[in-house]
């Protein structure tokens, strides 16, 4: 149920607005299957979700010397706006040597870049709240990671949510249409965004 707030006699409704996105640029990614899922329950939920594919932001790697000469790349810009206008976030985070992969490190390194006219230093992350997820071939389905993760979000003003979800044996779990095979683990991940969708809703609504 959509919470709604009385203004002088009219209704307003309050939609939760989230960014969702994969730490893979892999066309054929589980964590960007796994984040439609995810992305599927929030909208069922009532929350307007923002798909981001990080291969289309095409971020070079975070050099300060690049961002003195030329200022913030256009996709960190785009990114950067979305979350500014977001009030959540979704992450499906593959796991690359026990953590978290170069291109989602990155891609938090350049958003988190203090620009003219913020009102606080990582004003892109401050107050967002959110939900973490992984998939990966491996029996941990990329927990490791997610630690990581985490601990790097809590420390950038993020309320990450104590639940996720880490599939395991990624390359076998889903179905030719992008759903999962085992539907407790389907329910699961659209779990996530439901949760997320319901908590922004009791901290904004």
């Amino acid at each position: 149920m959509i919470r709604s707030i009385f203004l002088r006699g009219s209704v307003v409704t309050y939609t939760p607005r989230i960014v969702a996105f994969a730490g893979s640029t892999r066309e054929k990614s589980f964590n960007k299957q796994l984040i439609k899922i995810a992305a599927a329950g929030a909208r069922a939920a009532g929350a307007e979700v923002t798909l981001v594919d990080l291969r289309d932001l095409a971020l070079p790697l975070y050099d300060e010397d690049l961002e003195a000469s030329s200022g913030l790349p256009a996709g960190a810009k785009q990114l950067r706006d979305l979350m500014l206008a977001s009030d959540g976030l979704m992450i499906s985070s593959p796991e690359y040597n026990s953590s978290i992969s170069a291109v989602l490190k990155n891609t938090i390194d350049w958003v988190s870049r203090k620009q003219p006219g913020d009102k606080q230093g990582l004003a892109a992350f401050a107050s967002k709240t959110a939900v973490l997820m992984s998939a990966s071939p491996g029996a941990l389905g990329g927990l490791r990671g997610l630690v990581h993760l985490r601990a790097i979000l809590g420390n950038i003003d993020v309320l990450v949510l104590p639940g996720q979800v880490a599939i395991s044996a990624a390359n076998d779990a889903f179905l030719p249409d992008g759903t999962l095979k085992d539907p407790k683990k389907q329910e699961a991940v659209e779990g996530l965004g439901k949760k997320l969708t319901e908590m922004l809703k009791k901290l904004k609504g």
